[in-house]
């Protein structure tokens, strides 16, 4: 077993290193564990305790030249706004680290063919994880996007980690009012393995990007096979598995459409909002003291309180089924009602909220607890963030109501 500070000044060397009877031979790279991580010519990495090194080689570090690419007058101009996650960053193989890459010659450099479908220009906004991004970034986020739609760009693309990319993709719907696609995509695979997902998903993005869309969407992976991708409606999409690349699904609707890969075909599902349908119109307040409760057996209504005493006024309860919690939750429900709002989801995924059905629900509905209708939980947090933070608290609880970017559909069909 080697130190950790011997560890360290292994990274990005060539390491040969013996476990047992197996010998591997890789970049050492950076790691928080007491591992030795080698990144395999294959690509993949492998951790690895108690092995003995038989070779250590230095890698020379070369600069590479970036090409430069002209612009074409045909194509449409597109903003690339990077915020981080995966599918922004890129493996130099010869020091094992991962970077970023971001100006406009390496994204085209890495990914040529979209030199093809559009010009590009970019910029880095922020290179963090996803589970980092704050309400305050989703502020800075819109006004770059605003700028770059009133700069003349024909769409904006954001690369965005996809943890959390509904809450933010949901919080531009909101917040900016486009005449233009607003594309938020990601990938599930790093660009170092073999079965990523980045470049199919950027080259899909362009394609919707420079469609006759006129709202905020997500595309991302439809199948596990590289053919072709879904456009997702912002408000309507949800991450539902933890590493596939088919992880998204829209919710309660068909997708907005599928973009073929690699010929770029654009076939739609549904109506949506049209390219210069809106007007250019940003309001990019939010109200931060918002909370999503998720309701299990045996939950004390204390937590109401809890945050209600620091001054919460949004409150989204994930109930269970048609939109219940237990019923010694009313009587505090009942006094939080009065001078805050709150809203009622469905721990469920598909289908939508009915507090008629039953006893309780329509004890909830007189306490002054608002249906959520098939609203998904994350985007009603949102939606009241931004609520609260644009109109006085009666205003609010009447306009949660309105269907404003397709988050409410009227009815719900299998």
């Amino acid at each position: 077993m080697v130190a950790a500070k011997d560890r360290e000044e292994l990274i990005g060397k060539r390491v040969r290193v013996k476990v047992k009877d197996k010998i591997f031979e890789g970049i050492a790279m950076p790691t928080r564990s007491d591992s030795l991580v080698l990144k395999l010519d294959s690509g993949y990495n492998v951790g690895l305790k108690d092995y003995e090194i038989l070779e250590v080689f230095e890698v020379e570090s070369v600069s590479i030249p970036v090409e430069k690419f002209e612009k074409h007058p045909g194509l449409p101009n597109l903003k690339i706004i990077s915020t981080g996650g995966t599918i922004a960053s890129k493996v130099d193989y010869r020091t094992g680290a991962v970077t970023s890459q971001f100006s406009s010659e390496e994204i085209l450099s890495e990914v040529p063919e979209l030199k093809e479908i559009c010009n590009v220009d970019s910029m880095l906004l922020y290179n963090i994880l996803s589970e980092n991004m704050k309400p305050a970034n989703w502020i800075e986020l819109s006004r770059e996007i605003y700028k770059s739609i009133k700069d003349g760009f024909d769409g904006v693309i954001v690369t965005h980690g996809t943890d959390t990319m509904a809450y933010t993709s949901s919080a531009i719907a909101f917040m900016l009012s486009t005449p233009v696609p607003i594309i938020f995509v990601g990938s599930q695979r790093s660009s170092d393995r073999p079965s990523s997902d980045a470049t199919m998903n950027l080259l899909c993005a362009a394609h919707a990007a420079s469609s006759e869309l006129g709202e905020v969407a997500v595309v991302m992976h439809a199948t596990t096979s590289d053919n072709y991708c879904h456009i997702h409606r912002a408000v309507k999409v949800r991450k539902n598995h933890t590493s596939r690349r088919d992880a998204f699904q829209s919710v309660n609707q068909l997708p907005i459409g599928r973009v073929e890969y690699p010929s770029g075909k654009i076939e739609w599902n549904i109506d949506f909002m049209k390219r210069g349908e809106r007007e250019l119109e940003l309001k990019d307040k939010l109200e931060e003291k918002c909370i999503l409760i998720k309701f299990f057996p045996g939950l004390s209504p204390e937590i109401l309180d809890f945050y209600y005493e620091k001054g919460y006024k949004g409150f989204v309860l994930e109930g269970t089924g048609l939109g219940h919690v237990s019923t010694d939750w009313i009587e505090t429900l009942s006094k939080i009602c009065e001078d805050s709002l709150v809203v009622m989801t469905s721990q469920c995924i598909w289908g939508r909220i009915c507090d008629r059905v039953y006893d309780t629900g329509r004890d909830l509905l007189k306490a002054g607890v608002i249906e959520g209708e098939d609203m998904l939980p994350e985007v009603a947090l949102v939606k009241l963030m931004w609520l609260l933070g644009n109109y006085s608290l009666e205003e609010a609880k009447e306009l949660v109501k309105h269907n404003f970017v397709g988050e409410i559909n009227p009815r719900t069909s299998y």
